[in-house]
C-alpha cells in the first residue's frame, strides 16, 4: 500500500536546501524522504514542547495569584 501524498511548494535558503539534498546523496535517498523525516521530527519536537509551556502558564497563573501567600511563607 502507497502513503497518499499532498503535493506542495515552499522556497528555503539555498544553503538550507543543498544541506538536505547533500544529506540525500550521502544517503542514497531522495531530497522527498530526507523532508518528511525533518517534518515528522519537528512535529514530535513541538508535540513535546506544548506541555511544558502548558505547564509554565499555569505555573506563572498560581505564582501571580499565591504571591502575598508565598511571601508570608517566606517569613
Amino acid at each position: 500500500m502507497v502513503a497518499s501524498r499532498e503535493k506542495f511548494s515552499s522556497q528555503a535558503s539555498p544553503e538550507l536546501l543543498e544541506g538536505m539534498r547533500e544529506i540525500a546523496r550521502k544517503e542514497g535517498r531522495c531530497l522527498q524522504a530526507v523532508l518528511e523525516d525533518a517534518m515528522r521530527q519537528y512535529l514530535e519536537i513541538k508535540a513535546q514542547q506544548s506541555p511544558n509551556s502548558e505547564f509554565m502558564s499555569h505555573y506563572q497563573a498560581s505564582v501571580a495569584k499565591n504571591r502575598r501567600l508565598y511571601e508570608l511563607l517566606a517569613q
